[in-house]
């Protein structure tokens, strides 16, 4: 992987520096984008893992469009198959007979769930690319609509939630809202997954979206179940672009967040960023991208 990097970083590290010659705009100075890049590209190889996101984070608040460093502080963590191939196997190895999935928009992950799964979808403007097959429809309504309106044991004909997937407002208390309502409707051997929650610089992980990558401060609900609910099993997978946690090992009865909801948004609202410039890996519970390691994560009875 070090090897792509300092292929991909290099050759557009050496474009970019004859761009500005040839435009005669400045020299490769000590703070411009290009030698920061270079400085992040030289700490990582170095095995410098925190300094080299601090040089590319500084590198992309000169110029927020340097592509190749985006790439570069995301692949230092991610590997492997994306969200989109990783899900249905874990679709195949969890055989849910239940699946909501929270922001539904194409449906291309709403589609992915197995013929003989009941597959319920929420979001307020899907856009659906595709018809979806019988097992699957879709509530027209936000999450807190949905759960407010309708009791989801009742919408699965009376059975828990065994596989549910949150990838909808790209917001901590949204998200953590989401995450408690689904929770009451599992069971114990039921299994929450949690996208966008790997974010990887502070413009991409702002709350309000500035470029077309962008994961939000979802990362946020990692940082509080592992802080409040110890009880939980907390993984997050390295898979590209954004990470995909799965959570374990849930308690449907828990109060605790539901008990709480306002002092933890006051809480995790005022957790700044720069929480994450050391070992974010750590705080975030980094999980290698192998499916061989992921597979035993899975093996536990179903309990309902």
């Amino acid at each position: 992987m070090i090897g792509t990097l300092t292929r991909t970083l290099a050759g557009a590290l050496l474009a970019r520096a004859n761009y500005l010659v040839q435009a005669g705009r400045a020299r490769l100075a000590p703070s411009s984008a290009a030698h920061l890049a270079a400085a992040a590209l030289a700490a990582y190889k170095a095995g410098a893992v925190d300094a080299a996101v601090r040089h590319g984070e500084r590198a992309l608040e000169l110029d927020p469009m340097f592509e190749p460093v985006h790439q570069m502080l995301f692949r230092m963590f991610l590997h492997g198959e994306d969200k989109h191939a990783l899900l249905p196997r874990l679709h195949q190895q969890l055989q849910p007979r239940t699946y909501v999935e929270i922001g539904v928009e194409t449906g291309a992950s709403l589609r992915l769930a197995l013929p003989g799964t009941q597959a319920l979808g929420i979001d307020p403007q899907p856009k659906l690319a595709k018809p979806l097959p019988p097992n699957a429809r879709v509530f027209t309504q936000t999450s807190d609509e949905f759960f407010e309106r309708h009791d989801l044991r009742a919408e699965l004909k009376g059975r828990p939630v065994d596989l549910a997937l949150i990838d909808g407002m790209h917001l901590f208390e949204y998200a953590l809202r989401d995450f408690m309502n689904l929770e009451r409707y599992c069971a114990p051997g039921s299994t929450i997954l949690i996208d966008d929650c790997f974010a990887h610089d502070r413009r991409t992980a702002q709350r309000k979206r500035v470029l077309r990558f962008w994961t939000g401060d979802v990362w946020k609900l990692v940082v509080l179940l592992k802080k409040y609910r110890p009880d939980l099993s907390i993984r997050t997978i390295a898979a590209p672009e954004t990470g995909l946690c799965v959570v374990r090992n849930l308690d449907p009865a828990s109060r605790f967040i539901a008990d709480h909801l306002e002092q933890l948004c006051d809480e995790f609202m005022a957790l700044d960023y720069a929480y994450l410039e050391k070992d974010r890996a750590g705080k975030l519970n980094l999980f290698p991208n192998d499916w061989e390691k992921i597979r035993p994560l899975l093996d536990s009875a179903r309990q309902l």
